[in-house]
């Protein structure tokens, strides 16, 4: 039976790493953009508007879904995640033309509330099958997140380009229903030790969200945000603008996905061996640094510099859950790592603002400024006291 139970850590791996393949939307929003306005008459504010909700709705949804699966374990979150993403996409299908709002409340909270049900139960599943190699396991399952962006850019365009963004958005609630579904179905926690003795060290999530640790991770989360959201909803519309032709712009979202699967990999793995903050270190740089040059980047450099940005940004994010496990334990890892997203939310307000209220070059300077202030915020985190 013990060895049944271990051989099945790879099981959880591959199972979570189906379901986050298709919880990658905001990574993948520049595909949806032009579809999205041009199939519901949206004006460029207001499909920017749903991106927006959608990315605050995973930031509260990671922390719901973390309590849960704290309660109910990571198949219930799991499952709940799939009913809700896979509803929001039959839903907007059937939206009406011109209705905004309507967009907003079937598609974009249930779209993103859904994702977020599933991160933080694959998440602080693989971590418990893996306890000791905990960013390697989540940099894996992060991966298929990653080429989330490829395959919505496949998708869409092959599916949405051939029946138009409703027949879309149908056909990807039925692939998320059936492999998110089987995904969910096969997590669960792993057994508890045979041998009794004191339970492992950890705070819940009241303890830990009146910590000077959890405020600075979470705007350190907040803050890494600006760099990739504050363009991905428009890559394609600035790619060309600097000169890439029409026809390759998409792969900015190819090679950005490529990217992000390979940050989501490496640099966890690598946190594994050199330490979370140093590798932290190296994100917010590589975030500050990738921003000013994708404000000066032209024609097939745009598409360079946008990766590495996605690279850093996702890697951060599959490192951050492994370092929120180092500080405050891993029992209560899957809510704790939920209220830790909730910088995310914060991070879709910024860029929203900073979309709609400032030029394309003053956006390049604040998602660098973001990008330093997030690594100062890294840097004032000390070890925590748990018990």
């Amino acid at each position: 039976m013990a060895k049944r139970a271990q051989n099945r850590g790879p099981y959880i791996l591959a199972a979570g790493a189906a379901a986050q393949l298709l919880t990658g939307i905001p990574a993948a929003w520049g595909v949806f953009q032009q579809p999205v306005m041009q199939g519901y008459g949206f004006s460029r504010g207001q499909a920017m508007l749903a991106f927006a909700v959608l990315v605050a709705a995973y930031g509260v949804g990671c922390a719901m879904g973390g309590l849960l699966q704290d309660a109910h374990g990571p198949r219930f979150a799991g499952l709940w995640g799939t009913a809700l993403l896979a509803g929001g996409f039959f839903a907007a299908s059937l939206v009406p033309v011109a209705n905004a709002v309507l967009f907003l409340l079937v598609y974009s909270l249930p779209a993103g509330l859904g994702s977020a049900f599933l991160a933080p139960a694959v998440l602080a599943c693989a971590q418990k099958w893996y306890k000791d190699k905990k960013g390697w396991a989540t940099g894996v399952t992060g991966v298929a997140m990653g080429l989330s962006g490829a395959f919505f850019t496949l998708f869409v365009k092959g599916v949405g380009g051939a029946w138009g963004i409703r027949v879309c958005f149908a056909a990807l609630g039925a692939v998320m229903l059936v492999i998110c579904g089987a995904g969910a179905l096969i997590l669960q926690d792993p057994p508890a030790p045979a041998t009794s003795g004191n339970p492992q060290p950890g705070l819940d999530w009241p303890r830990m969200v009146r910590t000077t640790q959890y405020k600075l991770c979470v705007a350190a989360v907040a803050l890494s945000a600006p760099a990739v959201l504050l363009f991905s909803p428009e890559i394609f519309k600035i790619a060309t603008e600097r000169g890439l032709p029409e026809a390759a712009a998409p792969c900015s979202i190819v090679l950005g996905s490529a990217a992000s699967a390979a940050g989501r990999l490496l640099l966890p793995a690598c946190s594994d061996k050199l330490g979370r903050k140093p590798v932290l270190y190296a994100v917010y740089l590589g975030l500050a640094a990738g921003s000013v040059w994708f404000a000066f980047a032209a024609e097939w450099w745009v598409l360079a510099a946008y990766a590495v940005l996605t690279f850093f940004y996702s890697g951060g994010a599959a490192v951050q859950p492994a370092f929120n496990t180092d500080l405050f334990g891993l029992p209560h890892a899957g809510v704790n790592y939920g209220f830790i997203a909730l910088g995310m939310s914060g991070g879709s307000l910024v860029s929203y603002i900073g979309s709609q209220a400032l030029p394309l070059a003053a956006r390049h300077w604040l998602a660098g400024a973001c990008a330093v202030a997030g690594l100062v915020c890294v840097r004032l985190v000390k070890p925590c006291q748990i018990s």
